[in-house]
């Protein structure tokens, strides 16, 4: 991709990596002979629940700010969050002795808002929706004057994120296809850009929830399509706008977008914990949850998938299980008749 000014390269990727490897994990990629007998491929799930702060948002956050001069860190920063933002944002401020202010939505679960306030960050919640909260943190940057940080639609915060593609294809080589869950867009432009300034021949495949499909439903009409509410357990990727940088990049770089139900996002957590013994939260099954739901269609033999978080409010488990659990013991019973 050649561009005038700021813009987002394999390069600028590399060069994230570079900064970030000292503080940041190289997180596991996991494999399981049952997953593979499953869906007929080898699969490889880059478990970045097991991230700093229990997400990837920690790589791009920590970017960002290494690219802020002292007298922009001195103003502290602000931003608007899902949760998962917010923690990466909060921690890597807390490391740098910056002031950090986070709005979220009132609906944002427990354990990110209190995660976030942890890591010393003053959080403000309003609004139903990472939209409201978004407006609301933009207005107050005006008042305060300290530095917005954009939670994924910014060419810094998608080079961070990039990172993970690159120590992805440095784990396995063979790996020809990546899932990857998409809200906002940022995740998924790094990724496509860093994958294939890697190996131009590896596809891309976003996942969005059902009921927060914004992006999917502007990468098929190619026209910006916005919604007016969103609605899904995957609190992570319920947006209801494509990034206007992300979204040129995911028309440019993606292969396809695709969808799942909620009750098939249910059925990948449920299916991780009872066979991986880990918890990932619902923008974190997305990508599994594709994988499963969609698997005749994705011509894959080594297939990557982004377990993207695993902040999980354990107070949805009831629901998580109901919504699930029965898909899940229908797969299982399937591959024991095997």
């Amino acid at each position: 991709m050649s561009c005038l000014g700021d813009c987002l390269t394999g390069e600028k990727v590399y060069h994230a990596m570079k900064r970030l490897a000292p503080i940041v994990h190289c997180t596991p990629l996991l494999t399981s002979h049952t997953t593979d007998n499953l869906v007929g491929k080898n699969v490889y799930c880059k478990m970045e629940n097991q991230q700093k702060t229990g997400a990837f948002k920690f790589r791009g956050a920590s970017f960002k700010l290494m690219q802020l001069s002292e007298e922009e860190l001195a103003k502290g920063v602000i931003t608007a969050s899902a949760g998962n933002h917010a923690q990466g944002l909060a921690n890597a401020a807390a490391k740098l002795g910056v002031k950090a202010t986070i709005f979220m939505a009132e609906g944002t679960p427990h354990a990110k808002i209190n995660a976030t306030r942890n890591y010393g960050a003053e959080v403000v919640l309003i609004g139903e929706s990472f939209q409201e909260a978004y407006r609301a943190a933009l207005q107050h940057q005006l008042v305060s004057g300290a530095v917005f940080v954009e939670p994924f639609d910014d060419y810094d915060i998608m080079a961070g994120q990039g990172t993970i593609a690159m120590e992805m294809l440095k784990q396995e080589d063979k790996i020809d296809t990546i899932l990857v869950p998409v809200g906002g867009g940022g995740l998924i432009s790094g990724i496509a850009v860093a994958a294939k300034h890697v190996n131009r021949k590896i596809k891309i495949i976003g996942v969005q929830a059902e009921g927060a499909s914004a992006i999917y439903e502007s990468y098929h009409s190619n026209t910006v399509k916005n919604m007016s509410k969103v609605a899904t357990i995957a609190e992570g990727i319920a947006v209801k706008e494509p990034g206007k940088l992300t979204m040129p990049i995911i028309q440019e770089y993606v292969d396809d977008m695709i969808t799942v139900k909620d009750e098939e996002i249910a059925s990948a957590i449920v299916y991780m914990l009872e066979r991986n013994k880990t918890l990932i939260e619902g923008a974190g099954a997305a990508a599994l949850a594709a994988l499963f739901t969609h698997n005749d269609q994705i011509k894959s033999r080594y297939c990557g998938v982004v377990v993207s978080g695993g902040n999980l409010d354990l107070g949805m488990m009831p629901k998580i299980q109901q919504l699930g659990g029965q898909t899940t013991a229908t797969k299982e019973q399937a591959y024991i008749a095997l």
